[in-house]
């Protein structure tokens, strides 16, 4: 997969949600449109943006984007420091499927494993 899109309801909302998120990582904003913004790490993309169509943006019931890692413990960062900022919990840091993850639901509800 090269790239990910969340729809939101509130553009600058959602953005000051994740520049603050992924502030002191190696994941950063590319590119700002009226409509869109892009985070990028390496080969992978990440977006928010008002759906196309102009309709309201709703969170994917079962829908969930795995945010790869260095570390338990940026793991653990990231989803206290996503707490902090608004988002929700969905799971606290620890191993599932073999795996150091994470769980947490941003300010539109659009689900975020955060795992190494």
């Amino acid at each position: 997969m090269n790239y990910f899109v969340f729809g939101t309801r509130s553009l600058a909302d959602a953005v000051g949600f994740y520049d603050a998120l992924f502030a002191g990582t190696d994941i950063n904003q590319i590119h700002v449109d009226e409509r869109m913004t892009v985070w990028a790490n390496g080969d992978f993309m990440f977006a928010v943006a008002e759906p196309f169509d102009g309709g309201r943006a709703t969170h994917g019931n079962g829908t969930m984007v795995g945010l790869n890692l260095a570390s338990d413990t940026e793991v653990t960062r990231l989803y206290n420091k996503a707490l902090e900022i608004g988002g929700t919990s969905e799971g606290e840091p620890g191993i599932r499927s073999g795996r150091f993850a994470a769980y947490v639901r941003d300010l539109d509800h659009n689900k975020i494993c955060l795992f190494v």
